[in-house]
């Protein structure tokens, strides 16, 4: 790919950090766009200093104004953890239908090709397993959850939309369950949330029974899907995310093992419409991106845990 410049809505959170290091490094001009919401200075402050980096703070529902040639606008902006989106339902809903609309028009405005960062949430509690594109999916709109699965849904239909009228070269791909360095330890996240609570002693928390299950892919893989996808010339929704399925309890077990934590674990109730199993169906991604994940969860987890105990020994 020869040198573009891309703008990434939501640059300053987890997943878009990552991307703008990553874009960097292959030697693109990144215009990193974040009101910081949950987004925090401290993942790209290394970043600033690269000329080739531009940080703009702004809310993306509001107009969305550039000067110059664009390429490629990632759309990576929403509140995408539990406790974020129940805590900012609205803001939420905005960010995911009028942040998704600037976004597009930004596209629109410089011919642009334009990625949606969508969720393995649009399927909801979903009653088909492993989860493929196909699926429609089960939510409930007017659940807590709905804040967030409806505001993707809409995302992906907008998206849809601006390609069959106005022709815009539009990716949309679905993340799932995706952890690693970066990641808030208040984010609510059953990852961030285990790691947080057995580094510092404190009882592990499981929802439910723990027998829900979930499928873990580290950052660095679902930065290779990300790119490979923003590369291609395939234009609908692309699963991304580590088929390999966990139970809630056997997280709980591996991240106590690893941490050599003393803590106990302990259930307490289920969240209202939380999903019981969690697992994509990649057959899509590795067809098309030639991706796979290959990072192990335990792998993923050591380098993940030593991130969280150097971030927390200095708050």
């Amino acid at each position: 790919m020869r040198k573009k410049t891309i703008v990434i809505t939501g640059g300053a959170g987890f997943i878009g950090s990552h991307l703008c290091k990553r874009l960097l490094a292959e030697k693109n001009r990144v215009i990193c766009i974040d009101n910081f919401i949950t987004g925090s200075l401290d993942n790209i402050r290394d970043l600033i200093k690269d000329s080739m980096f531009t940080l703009l703070t702004h809310n993306v529902c509001s107009h969305i104004s550039i000067q110059g040639k664009v390429d490629y606008v990632l759309h990576c902006a929403s509140l995408a953890s539990p406790s974020d989106y129940l805590d900012f339902p609205i803001q939420t809903l905005k960010v995911g239908s009028l942040g998704t609309h600037n976004a597009l028009g930004l596209s629109k405005a410089k011919s642009a090709v334009f990625m949606l960062f969508s969720t393995s949430e649009v399927y909801g509690d979903p009653s088909v397993h492993p989860q493929k594109e196909e699926y429609w999916g089960n939510v409930n709109p007017i659940g807590v959850r709905g804040c967030y699965d409806e505001s993707k849904r809409f995302a992906e239909a907008i998206t849809m939309a601006y390609r069959r009228v106005h022709k815009i070269d539009t990716k949309i791909v679905r993340i799932f369950n995706t952890y690693g360095p970066m990641m808030r330890e208040n984010d609510g996240r059953v990852v961030s949330n285990f790691i947080t609570q057995a580094i510092l002693g404190k009882p592990v928390t499981i929802y439910g029974d723990g027998k829900q299950t979930r499928s873990f892919c580290y950052i660095d893989d679902l930065i290779e899907g990300l790119f490979r996808l923003m590369c291609s010339s395939y234009n609908y929704p692309v699963n991304l995310g580590n088929p390999t399925e966990f139970t809630v309890a056997q997280l709980a077990k591996i991240v106590l093992r690893l941490t050599e934590s003393k803590s106990k674990v302990i259930l307490k109730g289920l969240p209202q419409d939380d999903p019981r199993r969690r697992k994509p169906d990649i057959s899509l991604a590795r067809k098309t991106l030639k991706w796979n994940p290959k990072v192990k969860l335990e792998d993923g987890l050591k380098k993940t845990i030593s991130w969280f105990e150097k971030t927390l020994k200095n708050t």
